[in-house]
């Protein structure tokens, strides 16, 4: 086995399986039949967004933190704050899954089932022009709602996928699996944005675009590097050594020092 024959193989067995698809599908449809029922015209759309869209999450053997973004779009006329629309979520979880773990995770309410975990973000529309949602804020923001468009990195990421011999996808499982192993240094959605926003140009298999990914990780996705805790450096540190290790071993035709070199950052799964 080479590393290029490793990656290809773990990448693969960390997209879902259809046992774990059909579990995640049914609940889904569950979720949504609820939350119509329940709310009626008090809610003017709903859906899944984030990972589970763009088939980039991970199963949840490979990430304990695997989880699926529900959006749910309320009614505003009395021009409720964010809480009281956290607390209308609690109150539907606390109605339908009163036997499951539910816990608030600002700016979420989160509902955690056997086979997967459902993260439910309240919304309400955002303003004619800008055409996109207004969701909680952080808690040390500055203000009460923040505007995103749920589904609009979807496009971005199947672009780059496209242009890329279908390497981006499975480049970012490969990621966030190591990022899973490493206490989650980074959060998926800015891991995966990263991602797609770099440049891959003298690439051609998996083993090239994940070195390239591990070579150019920063400390920190927000540019203040210098802030980045220790222990993040430490790790990512590592991991950048290894892949130097990995190379060198197979430029010398080490082939199986180089494999068991990377399984030290990507572990069989």
């Amino acid at each position: 086995m080479s590393v290029q024959s490793y990656l290809i193989s773990l990448a693969s067995k960390l997209v879902l399986k259809e046992e774990e698809k059909e579990n995640i599908t049914r609940s889904l449809k569950t979720l949504q039949e609820r939350v119509s029922s329940y709310y009626g015209k008090e809610v003017i759309n709903h859906f899944p967004f984030g990972s589970y869209t763009r088939g980039t999450i991970l199963p949840r053997k490979a990430d304990s933190n695997s989880d699926i973004d529900y959006m749910i779009i309320f009614n505003n006329p009395n021009q409720y704050k964010p809480q009281t629309f956290l607390n209308y979520l609690k109150q539907f979880v606390n109605y339908y899954y009163h036997r499951s773990e539910i816990y608030r995770d600002y700016p979420t309410v989160v509902l955690e089932l056997n086979h997967i975990k459902f993260e439910l973000v309240p919304a309400i529309l955002g303003s004619v022009f800008s055409q996109g949602y207004q969701i909680p804020a952080p808690a040390k923001s500055y203000s009460e709602w923040m505007l995103t468009y749920p589904n609009q990195f979807n496009a971005e990421l199947t672009e780059k996928n496209k242009n890329n011999h279908s390497l981006i996808k499975p480049l970012v499982r490969l990621m966030k699996y190591w990022n899973a192993q490493n206490g989650y240094i980074f959060s998926s959605y800015e891991l995966e944005r990263w991602i797609v926003q770099q440049y891959y140009l003298f690439d051609q298999n998996i083993k090239d675009y994940f070195c390239t990914a591990i070579t150019n990780l920063p400390y920190s996705m927000d540019g203040f590097e210098v802030f980045a805790p220790q222990s993040h450096k430490q790790k990512i540190d590592r991991a950048k050594q290894i892949m130097k290790n990995v190379i060198n071993f197979e430029n010398s035709g080490l082939v199986d020092y180089a494999v068991t070199e990377i399984k030290k950052i990507l572990p069989e799964f």
